[in-house]
């Protein structure tokens, strides 16, 4: 039963990001067709307000993983532990590759 719910909400994932990235297409089609009607001074509008925009989608990821409890902290410290940690030359482990 489990994994009858588990593949259900996988199935649902999966077509909901389908569905996503087909409308995104599609937006980004309508856009290119606006864009081809547009003088050169509104084309730099646009392109500076889509830079605005991609600046603060980017600042808003940064402040929602900030908002993790000691995540920052746990990168250092397992970046610590792997530099001061011996790594495995992957010919050595499969040799016979």
């Amino acid at each position: 039963m489990e994994d009858t719910i588990k593949t259900i909400e996988t199935e649902t994932l999966e077509n909901t990001e389908a569905i996503a990235a087909s409308t995104a297409k599609e937006i980004q089609e309508q856009i290119n067709q606006y864009l081809k009607q547009l003088s050169l001074e509104r084309l730099q509008v646009v392109s500076d307000f889509v830079a605005y925009l991609a600046d603060k989608e980017s600042e808003e990821a940064t402040e929602e993983l900030q908002k993790i409890p000691s995540l920052f902290e746990t990168i250092k410290k397992n970046r610590e532990t792997t530099s001061k940690e011996r790594l495995v030359n992957w010919r050595t482990v499969r040799a016979d590759v």
